[in-house]
């Protein structure tokens, strides 16, 4: 069997242990503890994700310590996972001693112990979902071997994280949506009302006090009413009439 076939074999594995999960939180942790696994030289890993107004935050990590090289990449504002995350494109460290991109972030990370470092981005053809983070601990770990490693990995675990995210995002849809129709349900009978007018009662609720519409069906369930603001009763009285 060629040295290819074997490869080729190996991640048709790993994608399938990838996507076997459908939760968000397992499958990112089960993504940076494959990682250190399969890619050559790879002794810790971490996952960066990009958040909103431009923030990031390290959602899984091998341990502790690269967890700590990620947090001095967000104090100083620099660094290969900040590189790859917002789309600069992949990052690789023979030797973060000597490396001049990063002056800040390099001296804190040899004193972590860094070696050498990857960023592999994470993206769809829509987004970019964050970076995965690589480290070793020796200089010059990662060869040309361990860097087409790292890419092939990449495209696997985005497409595993981008399957989660679906999956979690669906559920949480209808989650909500059962949590709505229950407090239609409520204010309608509170009311005499119709599901319709309950439904825009609860929107409106919503809209006047900028509260995500499940949050206020939450409470809705909770009290049993409209969570009481200053002529919230007689509104509601007046729209069923």
């Amino acid at each position: 069997m060629t040295d290819e076939r074997r490869l080729a074999e190996r991640f048709a594995a790993l994608s399938t242990d990838l996507s076997s999960e459908t939760r968000e939180d397992v499958t990112f942790e089960l993504i940076v503890r494959r990682a250190v696994e399969v890619i050559p030289g790879c002794d810790v890993s971490s996952m960066t994700l990009r958040k909103r107004r431009g923030r990031v935050e390290t959602i899984a990590a091998t341990d502790d310590t690269a967890e700590a090289i990620d947090a001095v990449q967000y104090a100083v504002g620099e660094g290969p996972c900040l590189d790859a995350a917002f789309e600069r494109g992949n990052v690789v460290v023979a030797d973060v001693g000597t490396d001049l991109r990063w002056p800040h972030w390099a001296a804190r990370a040899t004193e972590l112990g860094v070696g050498a470092a990857m960023a592999i981005r994470l993206y769809t053809a829509r987004e970019t979902l964050g970076a995965l983070n690589l480290y070793s601990r020796t200089r010059g770990a990662f060869d040309d071997e361990a860097v087409d490693v790292a890419l092939i990995f990449g495209a696997h675990a985005t497409q595993a994280m981008s399957k989660a995210r679906l999956v979690s995002g669906l559920e949480s849809a209808l989650e909500s949506r059962h949590v709505i129709g229950i407090a239609q349900g409520v204010l309608a009978m509170r009311y005499g009302i119709s599901y319709e007018r309950a439904f825009e009662v609860l929107h409106r609720y919503s809209n006047d006090t900028n509260t995500k519409l499940r949050d206020v069906a939450a409470r809705v369930l909770d009290q049993r009413d409209l969570p009481q603001r200053d002529n919230d009763a007689i509104e509601v009285g007046t729209d069923a009439s």
